[in-house]
């Protein structure tokens, strides 16, 4: 080998170690900047050819490892923020059912206490002077009213737990969704 074929040779190393560093250094940055690890955007960043990085072995193993860390790091997180979503959701429809239970004993509760004092008023209907009769009677209206009342607010614990399971099934949709985008962006 002549010395001039060495020197060729040697450039030509140098010349890839540089285009190596550069392609780090590229990585780097756009991974500091939360760029998109792509073959053209690394190419592009550290001023070498797509074809470089593709021929290459070294410099194909660095933007593979690049944007297979990348990957793993995005699903990671998009992972913990669809936990954070689910766990809120669950949280919510568990508050919404618990709600719903206490309002429903309490419902009970009442309508048992009115099915009482009703039985009760007829009883002193029968066996009190008139004074009497009409404060019972006041106050099972009052008790009815509250019945009404507390009638209303199951309903409206009703609607919202029912909201709240739609979301959830909303939620748990979309997951799917974007695991399926995932999975198809992962594939050849």
């Amino acid at each position: 080998m002549t010395s001039s074929t060495a020197a060729a040779i040697a450039a030509r190393h140098r010349q890839t170690q540089d285009k190596l560093a550069r392609v780090e250094k590229a990585l780097g940055q756009l991974r500091r900047e939360r760029g998109r690890l792509t073959v053209r955007a690394v190419a592009e960043r550290a001023g070498v050819s797509a074809t470089f990085l593709y021929e290459n072995t070294q410099a194909r193993a660095l933007v593979q490892n690049a944007t297979t860390d990348h990957r793993n790091r995005h699903d990671h997180q998009a992972q913990q923020e669809h936990d954070r979503i689910e766990a809120s959701w669950r949280e919510r429809a568990l508050n919404a059912e618990a709600e719903l239970t206490r309002t429903q004993k309490e419902v009970f509760a009442q309508r048992q206490r009115i099915g009482e004092l009703m039985g009760q008023l007829r009883d002193f209907d029968q066996m009190v002077p008139g004074e009497s009769v009409q404060h019972l009677t006041s106050e099972n209206t009052t008790l009815k009213h509250r019945v009404h009342q507390l009638t209303q607010e199951h309903r409206k614990l009703q609607e919202r737990l029912e909201g709240a399971r739609s979301n959830l099934r909303f939620a748990e949709k979309r997951t799917a969704n974007l695991e399926a985008q995932l999975l198809e962006r992962d594939q050849p």
